[in-house]
């Protein structure tokens, strides 16, 4: 088969780190990146630390509205869908890219494969809940990570393509932890001890674009007490100094701010960090998997399973987060279960293998509803 992955964000690129092999292992690929995260360290630091193969086309689409910006991946999507004629694209996570990409495949009458199916936020406000729902019901197959994933798509009347893959994530994550345990000098560089800090991520923009939630969080990092490293997200970064918040955190006693880093210092970080706070559903499931105690800095979470040990939600907003920490950091941590939630491995596999299905071979038409978008 020819196959045409759609990439554009850090959480895709590092998917497709085991996505991509697992596929050309018997088949064609053709990788579009379309170009939605451009800076070294949001992009390219991603294809080279990860055997991620280079991408065939780099759509250039940068930043900008989310209208405005899925218009633009669909229209340069669709011109290489055009030229490369393949058996069927497949898109991943909840990003506009994801949402271009599906689009702009449907319209052309080819089959679409939703990598991470089935989450919900169960709020429409969220662009990314928007990105998965529509992609959702546009997908031929619909590869879920976990159990929770299948009855959300179940509850909205979709059954027929639904697959319970796991998360293509631990795949990746299997991978990279040994090799960033011999070569990240991260801890180092930092000055950071193994248990000795807190790491926290910031950039969903339910949390960097409402100023009163983005100077909570400021308010609440200096009173943590405990050493912070803080990779800061350009759009977290230019709203902080937008609001006026920067300049004093940079100031703050035993708080690190670094430019976002590479994937395999972030698995160093993560997996020697004494508590994680993120709004990040990937950094959530990494701390999830290497069993460190995690706050969720939001009010839900798609990925429920992560719930059951070692994760809370910080549903009392930013203020609560230095006790929240100190509750954490009191149990000793570790109470998660490696490879639950999704986990265990093999997702990537298990992908290739039902795209190659018999039942699928043949016109679009021939084996399920382009037209199942009824919402």
């Amino acid at each position: 088969m020819k196959i045409c992955t759609v990439v554009g964000s850090r959480p895709q690129f590092i998917k497709a780190a085991s996505l991509s092999p697992e596929l050309r292992r018997a088949h064609v690929e053709i990788l579009v990146h379309t170009g939605q995260h451009y800076d070294y360290e949001m992009s390219r630091v991603f294809f080279d630390e990860l055997p991620i193969p280079a991408a065939d086309y780099n759509l250039g689409i940068g930043s900008g509205p989310h209208g405005a910006q899925t218009g633009s991946m669909m229209a340069s999507i669709e011109q290489v869908l055009i030229t490369e004629a393949p058996d069927c694209v497949l898109v991943i996570g909840d990003t506009n890219s994801t949402l271009g990409g599906a689009l702009a495949a449907a319209k052309l009458g080819l089959r679409v494969g939703h990598v991470e199916a089935g989450l919900r936020s169960h709020r429409r406000t969220m662009p990314e809940e928007i990105n998965r729902v529509l992609t959702d019901h546009l997908a031929t197959w619909l590869f879920c990570p976990t159990e929770t994933a299948v009855r959300n798509l179940a509850r909205e009347g979709l059954t027929d393509g639904v697959s319970m893959t796991g998360d293509v994530l631990h795949d990746t994550l299997a991978q990279a932890l040994p090799i960033a345990r011999t070569k990240s000098r991260i801890l180092t560089r930092l000055g950071v001890g193994e248990r000795q800090f807190v790491l926290a991520t910031l950039h969903r923009a339910e949390n960097t674009d409402d100023r009163e939630r983005l100077a909570a969080f400021a308010r609440a990092l200096p009173a943590v007490g405990r050493p912070i490293v803080f990779p800061v997200h350009p759009r977290t970064r230019a709203a902080l100094t937008a609001a006026g918040l920067w300049t004093a955190l940079t100031a703050t006693a035993g708080l690190r701010l670094t430019d976002p880093v590479g994937y395999l210092d972030s698995l160093r970080l993560t997996e020697a960090a004494l508590v994680v706070a993120t709004d990040s559903g990937g950094l959530q499931r990494e701390a999830h998997a290497l069993g460190v105690p995690c706050i969720v800095l939001r009010e839900e979470t798609e990925w429920v399973e992560t719930l059951e040990g070692g994760t809370v939600l910080a549903r009392g907003g930013f203020p609560e987060l230095p006790s929240l920490v100190e509750r954490m950091a009191r149990t000793g941590g570790r109470a998660s279960r490696p490879g639950s939630g999704g986990g265990g491995g093999g997702a990537s596999r298990r992908i290739r293998r039902i795209l190659e299905d018999p039942r699928w071979v043949g016109a679009p038409e021939t084996h399920g509803d382009s037209c199942r978008i009824g919402i």
